[in-house]
């Protein structure tokens, strides 16, 4: 069945929307709860995020592919599997949901619905590791492209809860997610002037990543379609 730009972007929306309000809402649950415990605030910030995950990439993937990452789109759009005016209307999608996921995040905890972070995530190691968290993001999606939708889910969010702890940075991996992310003033903050730094090697790392599959994986292009997951039809 043929499904309409609207219902695309619209999925693309409400993913990353919830997307963004279970990272920030799960991080503001996690500080209180806590108990000024940082490993233990974490711990339920990954959690949910990497449920959450799942979960969003089964329910919106059969509807736009669930990209809810420019990242991918830019490299899905690389391979071919999305048309450019496609691929722009995601991005515009995905940011501004995750934008109205951020203020939903704070409404729901009683905070102001926008209030700008001064949580600091500045310097090499950090850049670095959006580098390197956003380049297996990508590496997992490419190489699991071959298999079912459902492994595909399962894959992205067992990355990125591992990647939460093996970077740095706490792999934002998403240049949607680390601008909806400036806009709460909570743990899983970024001040607004390290938000460029981070989306040009986050958009960086996807491309190297797109390249070294295009080498590993032959036959790349013919996959595309199935980033996330398998596109209903392809636009």
């Amino acid at each position: 069945m043929k499904i309409s730009p609207g219902r695309r972007l619209a999925a693309e929306f409400f993913g990353t929307a919830f997307l963004v309000a279970a990272v920030i809402g799960s991080g503001i649950m996690g500080e209180r709860l806590a108990g000024g415990n940082i490993a233990i605030a974490l711990l339920t910030n990954t959690i949910a995020t990497g449920a959450a995950l799942v979960a969003l990439i089964l329910a919106f993937g059969p509807v736009s592919g669930a990209h809810f990452n420019p990242a991918v789109t830019l490299a899905d759009w690389m391979e071919g599997g999305i048309a450019q005016n496609a691929a722009a209307g995601y991005v515009c999608a995905q940011i501004l949901g995750g934008a109205a996921g951020a203020i939903a995040a704070n409404v729901m905890f009683g905070l102001p619905a926008v209030s700008i972070s001064h949580r600091a995530r500045s310097g090499g190691a950090q850049l670095f590791s959006e580098f390197v968290a956003t380049f297996g993001l990508l590496c997992v999606i490419w190489g699991c492209s071959r298999a079912k939708s459902e492994m595909v889910a399962f894959a992205v969010g067992g990355y990125i809860t591992a990647a939460y702890w093996f970077t740095a940075s706490t792999s934002f991996a998403n240049p949607a997610v680390t601008i909806a992310r400036e806009l709460s003033d909570t743990f899983a903050g970024i001040q607004p002037h390290n938000v460029p730094g981070f989306i040009a090697v986050q958009l960086a790392a996807a491309i190297v990543a797109t390249l070294l599959f295009r080498w590993l994986a032959p036959g790349l292009e013919q996959r595309a379609k199935d980033v996330v997951v398998s596109h209903s039809e392809k636009d």
